[in-house]
């Protein structure tokens, strides 16, 4: 066909745009690899400060599991909104707004004084989330040829995995010198920055012509996740009514979604995606493994500083090293995938993830320092590899067309999965915890029976990786 007879949107959407100098691609770069950096930041710099959170809005340690969960659940709920958006409003305007509403989230984050104030607070901050790194990444692909592609996501995506790694450190060292407040305050400044970079590097994408958007689907789609979360809380806390009576409505709304979204040409999930085999794989793998993998990172914080005594500040460098082998691995992923394949790798990773969250149930006041710090180091560089192995396998059998959806439907299932692991991780440690009577030496033994079923659910996850093709990824 010729070229000059496609339509605009088309041609945007296939080919990079031409007009950008070098400096205005470069200045596109540090714009989106900041909003990487400040969004992945945000997602592991509360976990060190949650016990100091807890004890300034007055709830229990485990109750700011809902501050963690509101954020993760935001994303999954509001991801497939964002390329619409962007399409029909431009790149520009919606990166804008992305940040405007991630920084005011973040404000209303520090100044909250009750676990609620702070929940609805998380929430805003997820949905200025949900639409950095996505039309961030579709900026990139519109402005670069597919030859400076592989650099450019590169040089943008590395300062989101510096994120992680200074995360925990940040966290402890504000909440113990400073004040857990400031962890939601660091991010004012660089919103300010965002903002004037966004007017000055951000360029204006959109759609010639535009798709409608499946808003009854939205609607349907996101009240299910919400109530289905919903009814987990209730569950952590041992109200098994209310459970049940928020739990079946949702699931029924996602039942009705699932069946309408079969019969409409453009639904905000595509769940016709799950009939190819390995994205489905993909999918499930990501649920599946999540559950039990999820919830770690949080409760062992818990362990750290209310069962052992740990400063904020310890506990975040003893975590440190998890962040820092997960960095480093990322560079040998896909070696590792190439040389062993995608059903190999996931099963015995999988086994291996299961077998070091058994553990951390060794974990106690006579575990030395440097022990810790070898079993998260190691944990973290497992976990770099599962993320990075199961979220590719998806993408294995996509067609081009599909590949958009199956991003958006991808990240959706990760932060609905991390929400999921993480309720479930405290309904585990709720209910052992209990059992005991000593505030220290419960949340120490909770916590080794938590990790006993998580590496167990973990272990058996790995089964769902035996229908992947063996020649896959070598």
């Amino acid at each position: 066909m010729d070229p000059s007879r496609t339509p605009p949107a088309a041609r945007l959407a296939d080919e990079h745009d031409a007009t950008l100098s070098a400096s205005a691609k470069r200045r596109l770069l540090w714009l989106i690899a900041s909003a990487f950096f400040m969004q992945m930041l945000d997602s592991t710099i509360v976990n060190t400060a949650a016990p100091s959170m807890a004890s300034a809005l007055d709830v229990t340690p485990l109750s700011i599991k809902n501050a963690l969960i509101s954020y993760t659940l935001s994303l999954a709920v509001f991801i497939p909104l964002s390329a619409w958006l962007a399409d029909r409003f431009g790149t520009r305007r919606v990166f804008a707004t992305a940040v405007t509403i991630f920084s005011v989230g973040s404000l209303a984050c520090g100044l909250a004084t009750t676990l609620p104030m702070l929940v609805v607070a998380r929430i805003v901050q997820g949905f200025g989330g949900a639409m950095l790194i996505p039309v961030g990444r579709l900026a990139i692909l519109r402005s670069f040829s597919k030859a400076e592609m592989v650099g450019a996501l590169a040089f943008a995506t590395i300062p989101g995995l510096i994120g992680p790694t200074i995360g925990p450190f940040l966290g402890g060292a504000l909440s113990t010198y400073l004040s857990w407040r400031m962890i939601f305050f660091v991010n004012l400044p660089l919103g300010i920055a965002g903002l004037w970079m966004t007017q000055h590097a951000m360029p204006d994408y959109r759609a010639m012509v535009h798709t409608p958007f499946d808003v009854a689907g939205f609607l349907l789609l996101g009240t299910g996740i919400g109530a289905l979360s919903w009814a987990l809380e209730q569950a952590s806390d041992a109200r098994y009514a209310p459970m049940l009576a928020i739990g079946l409505p949702a699931l029924a709304l996602l039942v009705i979604y699932a069946r309408r979204s079969l019969r409409i040409a453009h639904p905000v999930v595509d769940l016709r995606l799950l009939r190819i085999e390995s994205f489905r794989i993909g999918i499930n793998g990501n649920l599946s493994t999540r559950l039990g993998m999820s919830g770690v990172y949080f409760l062992l914080t818990l362990l750290l500083q209310v069962g052992l005594g740990y400063s904020p500040l310890m506990a975040g460098l003893l975590q440190t090293p998890q962040a820092v082998s997960m960095f480093a691995t990322r560079f040998f992923v896909a070696w590792i995938i190439r040389y062993f394949g995608f059903r190999r790798v996931l099963i015995v990773n999988t086994i291996l993830a299961g077998i070091m969250i058994l553990s951390f149930a060794m974990i106690d006041a006579h575990t030395p320092i440097w022990c810790v710090c070898a079993q998260v180091f190691v944990y973290g560089a497992i976990m770099s590899i599962q993320y990075a192995a199961v979220n590719t396998l998806g993408f294995v059998d996509l067609t081009a067309d599909q590949a958009s959806m199956g991003a958006s439907m991808t990240s959706t299932a990760q932060y609905l999965s991390i929400s999921i692991g993480v309720a479930f991780g405290t309904l585990l440690m709720g209910a052992f915890l209990h059992l005991g009577r000593d505030e220290g030496a419960a949340y120490i033994n909770a916590f080794h029976a938590t990790m006993l079923v998580l590496g167990a659910v973990t272990i058996l996850s790995a089964f769902v990786f035996h229908r992947v093709p063996r020649a896959a990824g070598t």
